[in-house]
């Protein structure tokens, strides 16, 4: 059966019970979903121009929705990895696709923030989000369209003007389930009024490697004028999960928006990164890092669209293959007629720490202006060998010296991280990954070598 067919009749099958489970802001945008999908198929790697893993060949098995919102219990303490230095966050969940607040989190945030339901938050600020919902992601990209068309419920945040969150907000996302393929439907939007400061870091994790799963996220940022949001999203899923993620940032004069995407574990994914900045002074920062082992694929295609003049942005991404696994890399810079003054750079960097492994990259300038300082790059090779041999002639293991060198060469994404704590947390859990992930740890739920937990349990 065509892969996207399937999703389309089931939709038909179960749209009253869908609605009904959903919000009015959320069910307006169904029609016009299903519309775009008529006729179309889902990207594959022949209708692509250049090596990506296929959203068809993801979507193709007979994935599961949970439609009828049952609550699936689940232990959310076992997506915490062991010896990572604490967070103050303020912490909330997502399990498949039902998003579930820690105690007391509403009381916790500043007067006029919201972190909650999307489904609620359409209730109880109406006007905010049928004005955003649904703005910033294009609905003729099928990605979008599906994921408009199934969706129940999100997450959304939301901070007034002038406000600036001090502690972290944090979502943690967790896929477990008791059927062999459960597909979730994710959707963020986030909101921040003129000059609005925040911090916004979301985390991936797969608690059992044995079912499959399917993550479609669409994650849309409105930023005032003004505003600024560090934002971070970290991925350790299993070999048998699948993300087809797609976010959409739109920039106001003089905003603000950093986010590093880190890849540390994962089955098949996909990140799909739109930036529109679109008001003079705008300055916007994507970084990136992936560690990949197996057979497994990561894919990143940003896009940054200069609309506006005196703008700057800068993308950071770079990549270690293992064994067979593969990775691509496709980043474009756009500056329009109307973005004279921008500076824009783009890097993207790559190791290939096998003979195997292979890694696809496709940096692109798209610049209609004269007045512009723009550039790009991109490097594939192996570690160091002189680098590699003095460190041996030192008396450091060959391993432990290949391990050093492969963190050392993701320092420059960690050090880019802005969220206070953080650049910590992934140092730790990079050399942990470098380390290996052959023996899984059950009371941290992490794919750790047992030596290497300190959970005095074990």
């Amino acid at each position: 059966m065509n892969s996207l067919q399937q999703y389309l009749d089931l939709y038909r099958e179960n749209a009253r019970l869908i609605d009904s489970n959903s919000a009015d802001a959320l069910n307006r945008l169904r029609p016009g979903a299903l519309n775009a999908l008529q006729g179309k198929s889902l990207p594959t790697k022949a209708s692509e121009d250049y090596e990506r893993t296929s959203i068809a060949d993801m979507m193709t098995p007979d994935f599961g929705l949970n439609i009828g919102r049952v609550d699936i219990p689940v232990d959310v303490t076992a997506s915490f990895r062991c010896n990572v230095p604490n967070m103050s966050t303020l912490l909330a969940f997502t399990v498949n696709d039902i998003f579930k607040p820690t105690q007391h989190l509403a009381d916790r945030l500043p007067d006029g923030v919201r972190f909650m339901s999307l489904k609620k938050a359409a209730s109880e600020m109406p006007d905010i989000v049928a004005r955003h919902y649904g703005s910033a992601s294009p609905i003729e990209d099928p990605l979008v369209a599906l994921n408009s068309l199934l969706v129940q419920d999100g997450v959304f945040i939301y901070v007034p003007d002038g406000v600036t969150v001090s502690r972290p907000l944090q979502l943690v996302n967790i896929f477990n389930a008791t059927i062999p393929a459960l597909a979730a439907m994710r959707r963020v939007l986030i909101v921040l009024g003129k000059g609005a400061r925040c911090q916004f870091l979301t985390c991936d994790h797969t608690q059992d490697a044995v079912n499959s799963y399917l993550s479609s996220q669409v994650t849309e940022i409105i930023l005032g004028e003004g505003a600024s949001l560090d934002y971070c999203e970290i991925e350790e899923s299993s070999a048998m999960t699948s993300r087809a993620a797609s976010l959409y940032v739109e920039q106001s004069a003089a905003s603000r928006f950093s986010s590093t995407t880190v890849t540390l574990t994962c089955g098949n994914t996909r990140n799909n990164m739109t930036v529109n900045l679109n008001g003079e002074g705008c300055i916007t920062y994507l970084g990136g890092m992936a560690v990949n082992s197996d057979k497994r694929h990561i894919d990143n295609c940003t896009r940054v669209n200069h609309n506006a003049p005196r703008c700057k942005s800068d993308q950071k991404f770079k990549y270690v293959l293992d064994d067979e696994s593969t990775g691509a890399f496709e980043g474009t810079i756009l500056v329009t007629g109307d973005a004279p003054f921008t500076e824009a750079y783009q890097s993207n960097r790559n190791i290939l720490a096998s003979p195997v492994a292979k890694m696809h990259t496709k940096p692109q300038l798209l610049i209609y202006n004269d007045d512009v300082k723009c550039s790009h790059g991109a490097t594939t090779g192996q570690l160091d060998n002189e680098a590699l041999f003095y460190m041996r002639t030192r008396g450091i293991p060959e391993k432990e010296a290949r391990t050093m060198l492969m963190q050392a060469f993701m320092s420059d994404i960690i050090e880019g991280v802005s969220i206070e704590g953080l650049r910590d947390r992934l140092r730790h859990l990079v050399e942990m990954r470098f380390h290996g992930t052959d023996s899984f740890c059950e009371n941290c739920g992490g794919n750790i070598r047992r030596e290497q937990c300190n959970n005095d349990s074990l």
